[in-house]
């Protein structure tokens, strides 16, 4: 397969890039910063250099990911940026790839968004305007006709990966998961196609990933 990654930096992206490229897929990493270049190719990825968010209109994105058989939106303003800057890259730039993936003819979608998105008032003041952005991030997704896939990890850990986690439409509560595992889970929803047009929320868990996945398939 051929996917590009937008967001290609991220920690969760480069975990992916790794996957993609061991098993013989091309990975496309869409990065802000030139700096990051070695970095990508370090896992693996082809970089392209490109500001998500001072890029205008579809174009420049769409020939990013033109021939892409998938593009996952992995990208966020990240802790520290202001509520401005949480609207234009988790939600804007989010929304900038819905409109590139449309116009070069790419239909599958793959979104990293948070446990929470759909409640925002839940949070404290100073991160609601995170979750309200990628609640409205997932609201522009599920409108197209795209063959999208939502996938909301819990708090994101560097432990190391177990390989079991927890998968379901709805989880009660919070929880955290490894960044290995959250990847894990993306390449394996990429690769073998699985969760269309459904949102999913991940933390870790004791069931195998794959049995995981094949237990969401089954109830769909």
């Amino acid at each position: 397969m051929d996917i590009a990654i937008a967001g290609g930096h991220g920690q969760v992206a480069r975990r992916l890039e790794r996957l993609l490229a061991r098993d013989g897929h091309r990975a496309r990493a869409i990065v802000r910063n030139p700096d990051h270049v070695a970095d990508v190719e370090a896992a693996g990825a082809e970089p392209v250099v490109l500001d998500l968010e001072a890029v205008e209109g579809a174009g420049p994105l769409a020939d990013a990911v033109r021939g892409a058989d998938a593009v996952v939106f992995a990208a966020g303003a990240g802790p520290g940026s202001g509520p401005a800057r949480k609207r234009t890259v988790d939600h804007g730039a989010a929304v900038k790839l819905i409109d590139a993936a449309r116009a070069a003819g790419v239909d599958r979608y793959v979104m990293i968004s948070t446990l929470g998105a759909d409640r925002p008032d839940a949070r404290g003041e100073a991160m609601r305007p995170y979750f309200e952005a990628k609640r409205d991030a997932e609201h522009a997704l599920r409108a197209t006709d795209l063959a999208w896939t939502i996938v909301r990890p819990g708090s994101l850990t560097d432990d190391p990966g177990t390989g079991r986690v927890r998968l379901a439409d709805r989880l009660d509560g919070w929880g955290r998961v490894p960044r290995d595992d959250v990847a894990a889970v993306l390449a394996a929803v990429l690769v073998d196609g699985l969760l269309v047009r459904r949102t999913v929320e991940l933390v870790a868990g004791d069931t195998p990933i794959a049995e995981a996945l094949a237990a969401l398939e089954a109830d769909g």
